[in-house]
């Protein structure tokens, strides 16, 4: 009788390590590569999977997008700055049986790429178009990347560009480099208003040149101003065109 029953039980726990070793269960994203007898035999899931134990065995892979941080990276811009960069990079599997067979390790290997391309994509441009024209870098190094990292089943979606550190002195130097051309605007504004100012003066020139009694009434109006002012003595220059509309117009009354 104890003899049955250690053999009930042994066959039970033999059942559940069985069962426990053929029977996995997947998630929505994920998917489970299955070799049988070390050859690829298929990608399974999502849902219930049934494993044949010692035969068979599974590698899971996740199908969602993944996040990875490349660390900074010393780069020299064609203009011999160096700056450090470092961005993220967002990808995702698009091929588990790539993903798995082709490469080792596919997080290291993108990572690696990832540091190599950026150097690369970066070093072929100034300072100023990595400061300036940063959506078009990403986009360059994204599409490097896709292409290479197609081989192994991996899409990259997103490479963003986060941090490019410069060291003081370049720091100092762009400073004064953009004082300078904020300094050059204001000058370029100030000529242009000079220049504008003055084409308005010789128009109002010419206007009261056709018009004799508008430069009279102009001198009034100088003579109004003048007089508003807080002072004793008054020094007014009388043209002698003025005085001659003056006389002239009293004459032709006389």
């Amino acid at each position: 009788m104890m003899l049955d029953y250690l053999t009930y039980a042994t066959l039970a726990v033999l059942v559940v390590l069985f069962l426990s070793s053929a029977i996995r269960i997947l998630r929505e994203y994920e998917r489970g590569v299955v070799f049988t007898l070390g050859r690829f035999t298929g990608v399974k899931g999502p849902g219930f999977i049934i494993l044949i134990p010692v035969v068979q065995q599974m590698v899971k892979v996740d199908l969602r997008v993944m996040v990875q941080v490349v660390p900074p990276q010393d780069v020299i811009s064609r203009d011999n700055v160096s700056v450090k960069v470092n961005a993220v990079l967002y990808f995702r599997i698009i091929d588990p049986e790539r993903a798995i067979i082709k490469v080792g390790d596919y997080m290291s290997a993108t990572s690696q790429l990832a540091q190599t391309t950026l150097r690369s994509v970066l070093g072929k441009h100034e300072l100023d178009e990595m400061l300036a024209e940063r959506d078009r870098l990403n986009a360059d190094v994204q599409e490097i990347l896709d292409q290479q990292t197609d081989v192994w089943g991996i899409k990259v979606t997103t490479v963003e560009i986060k941090d490019i550190d410069l060291n003081e002195t370049m720091v100092r130097a762009i400073a004064k480099q953009a004082e300078a051309e904020r300094l050059r605007r204001a000058k370029v504004i100030n000529a242009m208003g000079e220049q504008q100012a003055a084409e308005k003066l010789v128009e109002a020139g010419r206007t009261l040149a056709r018009e004799p009694q508008a430069m009279q009434l102009r001198y009034f109006a100088a003579l109004h101003d003048i007089a508003g002012e807080r002072s004793s003595t008054v020094v007014f220059p009388l043209p002698m065109d003025l005085l001659g509309h003056v006389t002239g117009g009293r004459r032709e009354a006389t």
